[in-house]
């Protein structure tokens, strides 16, 4: 056998090992990922848990939504928090005011005392926090859907103006 088909036969036994070894690699990192990606959920899910079975979490806004003006994106340092039995609610507020009062404020900014705080978990789905306070004369619901994945979605209710809601997600 000469010196080329002797290099050719091993040559093209080494290139079918290395096209199988480097298949066994890609195969072998596909799984590694969806491993880490399980794991990073489960962490993601625990953390969720955790803090929707306490009264101190945080939520960062990113998005608003209002019926009358639509979708707008939020700049940084919006959120809504609850700490112990307070609410702290840094929103801004777009929308029609049905009724002020002499001391109400057309603004969703303000930190008051939680009159009724409940949560429950929907289906298994997700988590949902309501929680109602008043402010000056006025009374305002808060429903705040936690999903696993760490985003929320938080709808603001009044008899005096138009609801709005917003979309974030969670200080983990």
């Amino acid at each position: 056998m000469s010196a080329g088909r002797l290099m050719n036969a091993h040559g093209g036994r080494l290139g079918m090992w290395v096209v199988a070894v480097v298949a066994a690699v890609v195969t072998w990192s596909g799984c590694a990922t969806s491993q880490e990606r399980a794991a990073r959920q489960a962490q993601l899910q625990s953390a969720v848990n955790e803090m929707m079975g306490g009264r101190h979490w945080r939520i960062r806004i990113s998005t608003m939504h209002s019926a009358r003006y639509g979708t707008r994106r939020m700049s940084d340092g919006y959120c809504l928090e609850v700490k112990g039995d307070t609410l702290v609610s840094y929103l801004p507020y777009v929308g029609r005011v049905y009724q002020s009062g002499f001391y109400s404020s057309n603004g969703l900014d303000f930190e008051a005392p939680i009159r009724g705080y409940r949560v429950s978990r929907p289906k298994g789905k997700f988590f949902r926090a309501e929680v109602q306070v008043k402010q000056l004369d006025e009374v305002f619901d808060y429903v705040v859907d936690v999903y696993d994945s760490g985003q929320a979605q938080i709808r603001v209710r009044s008899q005096n103006r138009e609801s709005v809601s917003f979309d974030g997600d969670c200080d983990l």
